[in-house]
């Protein structure tokens, strides 16, 4: 099957996109004035933008760093033989700590951020990774955060655009 065209975006869905981003809660009479568009429309394309898949979802970005004292680990996951890849993804994708994991190009399979309660919690975590056989994990290089330089907001407004667009 081929895979699905994108629909082409306006201004005023790049415009709907990045105000979103800044403010997922934001009403569609608010967006609408925002934008430029009555509430109708505007929640017309919203309902286009996320039928499409543009739009994955709504959530609260939080600070972990507030409720309590979790540690932010960084893993570079190397696996034995990639034949596995599909085990892997659903032992990590059942990891609570878990939350966010890319497959990346290079010396390493993954990239991979936890956020556990305490090291002990991320040393046992890893080390189950590891001693699993069927996983054919061969090595997690670990990283602890020390703290946040620039947390993801969201795309870059110019990334929105179609650039074959004027």
């Amino acid at each position: 099957m081929a895979a699905k065209r994108p629909p082409s975006l306006d201004r005023i869905d790049v415009k709907i996109l990045a105000t979103l981003q800044r403010d997922g809660r934001s009403t569609i009479q608010k967006l609408a004035q925002s934008v430029g568009l009555s509430s109708r429309p505007c929640l017309e394309r919203v309902r286009r933008l996320e039928a499409a898949g543009i739009i994955l979802g709504y959530q609260a970005v939080l600070a972990p760093e507030l409720l309590g004292r979790p540690v932010t680990i960084f893993a570079e996951i190397t696996l034995e033989k990639h034949g596995r890849q599909d085990r892997v993804e659903r032992a990590l994708n059942a990891l609570e700590e878990l939350t966010e994991c890319w497959q990346v190009t290079g010396d390493i399979d993954y990239l991979a951020r936890f956020v556990c309660s305490d090291i002990a919690r991320y040393e046992a975590l890893s080390s189950a990774l590891i001693d699993d056989a069927e996983l054919g994990i061969v090595r997690i290089v670990s990283h602890i955060a020390l703290r946040p330089v620039h947390r993801f907001t969201g795309l870059p407004v110019e990334r929105l655009l179609d650039p074959t667009r004027s």
